[in-house]
């Protein structure tokens, strides 16, 4: 077997986890009194992120993916998702604080992992949202500009 298809494999593997925690995320939320509409936002964006994002390159499981959070919507987020805008972004951020609440609750990831991962998004979240304001800007038509090379 070569690379590529253990790749396809392992992704493949992964999917079918990220379903069942999807399922067990949204009934998490459920039970803390969320919205049906509010459930349903948090799974969209916290699925476009473990099904997508961590699975673009490589097969990286969603309690492994704390680490990847500030590439993700530091750039990839930004670039990759046609719906990204700052209000996105802010949404996108609150999901995947949720969603690793939820790891943390269950026993997946370590309260240490949830609050570094807070703290991360809390200093990171400014320079993001500015350089959505950048990507969206027409006046800017410098890449290097954008992402502030």
């Amino acid at each position: 077997m070569d690379d590529y298809e253990k790749w396809e494999q392992d992704c493949e593997r992964i999917r079918g986890e990220n379903e069942k925690l999807l399922l067990e995320f949204a009934e998490w939320q459920k039970s803390k009194g969320l919205s049906a509409k509010t459930v349903s936002r948090h799974v969209g964006n916290v699925s476009f992120y473990i099904d997508e994002f961590l699975l673009y390159e490589d097969a990286i499981e969603a309690k492994d993916g704390l680490s990847e959070v500030g590439t993700f919507l530091g750039y990839w987020f930004i670039k990759k998702a046609m719906w990204s805008s700052v209000p996105a972004l802010k949404s996108t951020a609150g999901s995947l604080k949720k969603f690793y609440q939820f790891m943390a609750d269950t026993g997946e990831i370590s309260a240490t992992d949830l609050a570094e991962l807070k703290q991360s998004i809390k200093e990171g979240l400014p320079e993001w949202i500015a350089t959505m304001s950048r990507y969206d800007d027409p006046e800017i038509d410098s890449m290097e500009e954008v992402w502030g090379l």
